[in-house]
């Protein structure tokens, strides 16, 4: 009997009983409070304007669709500027424009911003493709790609396109050594601190 109630007695079996006392006395249910709580109509606001403000921290609106016409909302000279910035090297941008692809009608429409120039008298362009938002506008993102193009005995070069996303390019005279060729670079700088 003594050493039935010494080896009940043990440390160890203090130790397991205290345990299996605790957990006993733990409640694993909770009443009153439902699992998961539903977002109210402020929580829905809030969390709109975050995206909002997180969306104008790495984009910028450059235009809008307004009844089939495009809007610039930032200057087009402002933009051939930023995109003469963005080569930075010597390559000087005169025209841009904001260009609607759509393979068909039932394909949502892509838009590109693209600026168009010339470094040392051989064509150059740079087409960066646009976030559209439901409201129609648009806007530029610091992670969309840059499509660069540098003709090589070719006057002027066009993007080609595949599901609305480009994929190469086509020299406008095809004459024997005349070529366009394509670099694709992550990311942009185009107009940022602007």
């Amino acid at each position: 009997m003594k050493y039935f109630l010494r080896s009940l007695l043990s440390p160890l079996t203090i130790s397991g009983l205290l345990a299996l006392g605790g957990l006993a006395a733990c409640e694993t249910t909770k009443r009153g409070f439902p699992e998961v709580s539903s977002p109210t109509a402020s929580d829905d606001t809030d969390s709109d304007a975050a995206r909002r403000r997180k969306m104008e921290a790495v984009s910028k609106q450059v235009g809008e669709v307004s009844e089939g016409k495009m809007r610039y909302i930032v200057p087009r000279e402002q933009l051939a500027a930023a995109f003469t910035r963005q080569f930075g090297d010597g390559t000087v941008i005169d025209k841009t424009m904001i260009r609607k692809v759509q393979e068909t009608s039932k394909d949502k429409a892509v838009y590109y911003l693209v600026g168009i120039g010339l470094r040392n008298g051989m064509y150059r362009a740079m087409a960066i493709p646009l976030q559209s938002s439901t409201d129609n506008s648009l806007y530029l993102n610091t992670g969309a790609d840059r499509y660069i193009i540098a003709g090589v005995g070719c006057t002027f070069c066009f993007f080609s396109f595949e599901n609305n996303e480009i994929v190469g390019t086509t020299c406008e005279e095809n004459t024997g050594g005349s070529r366009c060729d394509l670099r694709v670079e992550t990311d942009n700088t185009l107009l940022v601190g602007r």
